[in-house]
């Protein structure tokens, strides 16, 4: 269905489908920017639980949670799969101090 004209006002009329598809276009953008920075987090967190030191580990595991909660927040994740991640993460980063 492409656009179509208001014949009365020469407004250009936008089906709600297509409406919808181009909002779920530009979420789907922002959730994809949204875990990638997550994912460079929880790098960032395996990179300092190799050198075993214990505030560093620490505060990058609380920026991991942070960003984990703030995703479950806005509906990036669900509540159970961040759960499940920030218990992974912490018994990995801390398995090896």
């Amino acid at each position: 269905m492409a656009k179509q004209t208001d014949e009365k006002k020469g407004k250009v009329k936008r089906p709600t489908a297509l409406k919808r598809d181009i909002q779920n276009s530009k979420r789907r953008l922002l959730n994809k920017a949204y875990k990638n920075q997550v994912k460079t987090a929880i790098r960032k967190l395996e990179e300092t639980a190799k050198s075993k030191d214990e505030a560093k580990i620490s505060a990058s595991l609380n920026e991991v949670y942070s960003l984990v909660d703030k995703g479950v927040k806005r509906g990036v994740y669900k509540k159970n799969k961040a759960s499940r991640t920030k218990s992974r993460l912490a018994a990995h980063a801390f398995a090896s101090v």
